[in-house]
């Protein structure tokens, strides 16, 4: 298990502003979790009572709705934190968290974290920040729900996963999602979902190798609206 004062991760979150002797008192309470594609970290409704640092893989953040569909918020990568949110308010979460990959994570009780909060007012605003990012990405995903096409949430959703994820050696996006996954990215039903990438497909857009997607045409991607 790797020390937290030593863990290059931490440059990657709000744990940077912490000092050398509370990431040594964090390193000997946290606890280090390996992950399976597909398993659930936390349930909606769940009480965390700590938060997750994510050290490697990616995890998506998603919501029920009434009907019985999940809506996907986020994806949550490596070296980002796991309910910071639950953290501040005391309430349960608010999202379930679920590994789209193995993954391996380090989990840190919430009452050392509340203690930090309290203590170091540098780390507290680092804190803020990421909370500040994360309503801003909600802000903007309310805004393309309600004015943006499917065709083009869908296309927008695949630039990101090339760009925030990058590729495999042949090509195809590193990032393995079902049709599912995508249709609860962009908030459609799965048939749509498959639709639309049929049709980016016959247009040269994308092609597919097996469940994978090789983007074709990241500037045709770009154009649709």
């Amino acid at each position: 298990m790797s020390k937290c004062e030593q863990c290059i991760i931490k440059q990657f979150n709000s744990l940077k502003s912490l000092t050398t002797d509370e990431l040594t008192r964090i390193s000997k309470c946290k606890t280090s979790r390996i992950i399976k594609k597909g398993e659930v970290i936390f349930e909606e409704g769940e009480s965390i009572n700590g938060v997750y640092c994510v050290r490697d893989g990616i995890c998506k953040l998603s919501k029920l709705s009434e009907n019985g569909k999940d809506q996907i918020v986020k994806m949550v990568v490596k070296g980002q934190l796991l309910g910071q949110r639950s953290l501040i308010n005391g309430e349960s979460s608010n999202l379930q968290a679920t590994a789209l990959n193995d993954m391996e994570v380090c989990f840190i009780p919430r009452s050392e974290i509340i203690n930090d909060l309290q203590k170091n007012p540098k780390f507290s605003f680092d804190v803020l920040q990421d909370m500040a990012k994360d309503l801003k990405e909600a802000d903007d995903v309310i805004v393309n729900m309600a004015q943006k096409s499917v065709r083009q949430r869908l296309a927008e959703s695949l630039i990101y996963i090339h760009d925030t994820f990058g590729t495999n050696p042949d090509g195809t996006l590193s990032v393995l999602l079902s049709r599912e996954d995508f249709a609860n990215i962009v908030g459609t039903a799965t048939e749509s979902a498959i639709r639309v990438l049929s049709q980016f497909k016959k247009e040269g857009l994308i092609s597919t190798v097996g469940k994978q997607i090789k983007i074709e045409n990241i500037e045709g991607l770009k154009r649709i609206e």
